[in-house]
């Protein structure tokens, strides 16, 4: 992981876009999306209605902003493990991390079919 290209900018900011749209539309338990960023991750967090915040998954920057690695967050264990998508990839669109962590913490599997 120590190879991760740090994401510039203007990722991030497309990134911040694209993930808080595909919120609004997709899941409207979620007052909103936050993200962190550090070096080449991405930490998706959503923020209830109630104000509750969710940590959702960890997207690694894999140098297209189309393409992220993802990893789901483990409430069990406070940590990330890279994971796989629905789709059997590792590596996906920031929507399909989205949908797949929101999927299993929002309890929706319908957003893996």
């Amino acid at each position: 992981m120590s190879d991760v290209p740090n994401t510039p900018e203007s990722t991030k900011r497309s990134l911040q876009h694209r993930v808080a749209a595909h919120a609004r539309d997709r899941w409207p338990e979620l007052q909103r999306v936050q993200l962190r960023h550090r070096g080449g991750f991405a930490y998706v967090d959503g923020v209830t209605g109630n104000g509750q915040t969710l940590k959702l998954c960890r997207l690694r920057y894999t140098g297209s902003a189309h393409d992220w690695g993802f990893a789901i967050y483990r409430a069990s264990h406070n940590d990330y493990t890279d994971s796989f998508l629905p789709t059997g990839s590792p590596i996906g669109s920031a929507e399909d991390a989205l949908d797949t962590a929101c999927g299993l913490y929002l309890n929706d599997p319908t957003a893996w079919i």
